[in-house]
């Protein structure tokens, strides 16, 4: 989790946090191509990877002492192993929200404000947008933001 604390223009002070998001997938109506499942999904791939590995440390290791692997062998047996694992990590939901107390001079009242981006690299620079959104206009939203109010 990544938290960061900014003083907006008004005055307020914001807490932005971004972290990672293992809520099962959506269903029914909520459903938009999310195929990637929760905790799982984790279990499904990890055990594949393990199957997927056994056989391919195995093999060459199981066969005849003649055999000879050549060393591009293990580096694409780690890269196939690897890549699964990399490519789901870095496009996971990520959670970022935005939330204040207010302000005790101003009729300003706490805020929460909540979004989901899909991959790391977005969930970073949505936060970045956020915190200069809220350093500049003292509001966490803009108009194509992935944040929206909650009560």
């Amino acid at each position: 989790m990544v938290r960061k604390t900014v003083t907006a223009g008004d005055g307020r002070t914001w807490q932005v946090t971004r972290q990672i998001d293992w809520s099962p997938p959506a269903v029914g109506d909520e459903f938009e191509h999310d195929v990637d499942g929760g905790r799982g999904a984790v279990v499904m791939v990890v055990c594949a990877l393990i199957v997927f590995g056994v056989v391919i440390v195995a093999w060459p290791l199981l066969s005849q002492s003649r055999l000879h692997v050549p060393l591009g062998y293990w580096f694409l047996a780690l890269l196939i192993l690897g890549f699964f694992p990399v490519r789901w990590y870095l496009r996971r939901p990520w959670k970022i929200v935005a939330e204040t107390d207010g302000h005790y001079n101003t009729d300003a009242g706490r805020e929460h404000w909540v979004g989901k981006v899909r991959g790391i690299s977005r969930a970073q620079e949505e936060m970045r947008v956020v915190l200069l959104s809220l350093r500049q206009r003292g509001t966490p939203g803009h108009a194509d933001s992935p944040l929206q109010p909650v009560s």
